[in-house]
C-alpha cells in the first residue's frame, strides 16, 4: 500500500531532530543536511533558520509556493501536510494555513488549517459580518 507523502517542517539546514522533522527521518526517508524539497516519502519546507529562529512569513510562502508547484506537477501522488510552522516555529494555524488556500485536490491540510480556511471562505461569503 502507497503512503501519501509527509510533508514536515523543516529547518533551512536539514537538522531533523526534533518533532515532525525527527519522524521523517527515522520513518520516511528524510535526509539529514537537507532542509527543503522532496526526500524519501517525505517532503521538507523550511519554517526554521539553520540556528532554529523562525523564518520569515514571506519566506515559508515561497517555499509552500514552491512545494504547491510540485504537487501540481504529480496529481496522481499524495500528500498529507503537518502543522508546519505551527509547533516549533512558533506561528499560528491562523499565520500559516492562508498560504495553503490554493492547494490542489490531492494535498491533505492538518485540521486546523481547514479550520481556519473554512472560517475565511465562510468570512468572504457572509461579507465579514458575523452570523
Amino acid at each position: 500500500m502507497d503512503r501519501p507523502v509527509f510533508v514536515f517542517g523543516s529547518d533551512i539546514a536539514g537538522h531533523h531532530t526534533d518533532g515532525d522533522a525527527l519522524v521523517a527521518l527515522r520513518t520516511r526517508g528524510a535526509v539529514y543536511g537537507r532542509g527543503c524539497g522532496p526526500q524519501g516519502n517525505a517532503y521538507a519546507i523550511p519554517t526554521r533558520s539553520g540556528t532554529g529562529r523562525p523564518r520569515p512569513r514571506q519566506d515559508i510562502a515561497a517555499s509552500v509556493n514552491d512545494f504547491l508547484r510540485f504537487t501540481r506537477m504529480r496529481p496522481w501522488a499524495l500528500f498529507d501536510v503537518a502543522p508546519i510552522g505551527c509547533r516549533l516555529a512558533g506561528y499560528s494555524p491562523e499565520d500559516i494555513a492562508p498560504m495553503f488556500a490554493t492547494a490542489p485536490h490531492n494535498v491533505s491540510l492538518p485540521t486546523a488549517f481547514e479550520h481556519v480556511l473554512a472560517r475565511k471562505t465562510r468570512d468572504k461569503t457572509h461579507g465579514g459580518e458575523a452570523t
